[in-house]
């Protein structure tokens, strides 16, 4: 089976145009540094708002280079042991009881504490081989025979210290596991780190990464993912529905719609055998892609205003620039 260094991409139109056949619209500032992490083989720092695609953007790197992808959820607390390993205690203790039986064996011809205690750490390794690890993402990536896609989601909800422990991870690909030695990865993966800024990532995270910024797209490339993920909606309901929830952004919203909850609210509105926005049919499934009562409140008191927007971007989507 090929490893995923066996897949070439031999220039940025070719990420582009295989993100694009994995249903992935990418700009060519996203297909630029996908290209340039795989061969530079360099984690990326994958920051902006929530729904904009950059957890998928690892899945669907994992799909086009068939390797796994790992993933590694972060949290306030999360530590090297649920990131990296665990001795399986349980089992540990299990097995001791079980060799209690040949204590004696081992112990013969052993005189004195001391004798016996040297007796016992001759055999003391052996509880701590892999045979009783239990692998955390961090673990398995490294292990992976073909590579793998590494994701480490919501860095920036970690604590600093562990952030500090993933310096060691991003330079070298390897680790230190005290009983077992330096563990280093037998082909490198491609990693991915996702933020959505909720606290400022070091400096010395940032220097092992390259930088990626996805913002809410503009509305050529919406219409585009729309056309991938939502295949049976008609043109003009495309044009329509992307233009308003463009309007809708630039409204003072405590969360703005997401590519993601477009994607839901198109889906909404086929099921609803809908061809066009009319007044109430809006307002009726703004809950779709608005999830704060205050925002569906302010897009409520704008409905009119911000439908008519909607229409004249959508029949002359050249008029937002002017």
């Amino acid at each position: 089976m090929k490893s995923l260094h066996d897949t070439h991409f031999e220039s940025v139109d070719v990420v582009s145009s295989r993100l694009a056949g994995a249903d992935y619209i990418a700009s060519r500032q996203l297909a630029t540094a996908v290209y340039l992490a795989f061969n530079l083989e360099k984690p990326v720092l994958v920051e902006g708002p929530a729904g904009v695609g950059k957890t998928e953007l690892a899945k669907t790197m994992a799909g086009i280079l068939d390797v796994p992808l790992i993933r590694m959820q972060c949290y306030e607390g999360l530590d090297e042991s649920k990131a990296l390993y665990e001795w399986k205690y349980g089992k540990q203790l299990l097995y001791t009881q079980l060799l209690k039986d040949k204590l004696a064996e081992l112990m013969q011809g052993a005189v004195g504490l001391a004798a016996s205690i040297e007796k016992l750490h001759s055999h003391d390794d052996l509880f701590f081989s892999e045979h009783f690890l239990e692998p955390r993402p961090l673990y398995q990536a490294l292990h992976q025979d073909r590579g793998c896609v590494l994701l480490i989601d919501e860095v920036d909800k970690s604590d600093p210290e562990f952030e500090a422990f993933l310096l060691e991870v991003l330079s070298d690909f390897q680790v230190s596991v005290p009983e077992l030695g330096t563990i280093a990865a037998k082909v490198k993966p491609l990693v991915f780190l996702t933020s959505n800024n909720t606290r400022e990532m070091s400096d010395a995270l940032k220097r092992r990464c390259l930088h990626l910024h996805i913002p809410f797209p503009d509305a050529a490339i919406e219409r585009r993912i729309l056309e991938r993920r939502v295949p049976g909606l008609g043109e003009k309901l495309n044009r329509d529905l992307v233009a308003f929830v463009q309007a809708v952004r630039e409204l003072d919203l405590k969360k703005q719609p997401s590519v993601s909850e477009t994607i839901d609210w198109a889906k909404t509105l086929l099921l609803l055998n809908s061809e066009h926005l009319s007044l109430d049919l809006v307002r009726d499934t703004l809950y779709v892609f608005l999830k704060f009562e205050q925002d569906i409140a302010t897009a409520r008191e704008q409905l009119p205003a911000l439908l008519d927007k909607a229409r004249k971007n959508a029949d002359f989507p050249h008029a937002r620039n002017a």
